[in-house]
């Protein structure tokens, strides 16, 4: 039985993401050099280093959900100075969530999203 899905993205330069992630809130849990584990809340995402990576053609993307208060989320997201996505403005969907999104230094794109 599945009881956890836990997504795996790539990292070119460690401290870099590692900055990233903890200014969105993340805590980092561990640290084995080429591989990274980070925490929110109940949550993990597990990096893995790929240097050859290059940002602008990369194509990995998660979706995280937001449980309560996206406006709020989106609001410290900006006043941290973390860009939001030409195209990822916080917005109403048709299909019944509030969504923005990022991309992180490596060139993921970050969909965060609460269902209304």
């Amino acid at each position: 039985m599945i009881s956890q899905i836990i997504p795996k993205l790539p990292f070119i330069n460690k401290e870099k993401t590692i900055d990233y992630y903890q200014n969105l809130g993340f805590g980092f849990v561990a640290d084995y050099g080429d591989y990274l584990i980070a925490t929110y809340n109940d949550s993990e995402i597990h990096f893995f280093e790929f240097g050859s990576l290059i940002p602008e053609k990369s194509d990995f993307m998660i979706y995280l959900r937001i449980s309560n208060n996206i406006d709020r989320f989106y609001q410290q997201t900006q006043d941290k100075g973390i860009s939001i996505h030409p195209n990822g403005n916080l917005e109403t969907k048709p299909w019944g969530t509030r969504e923005f999104s990022v991309i992180d230094p490596n060139g993921t794109l970050l969909t965060f999203g609460e269902k209304i």
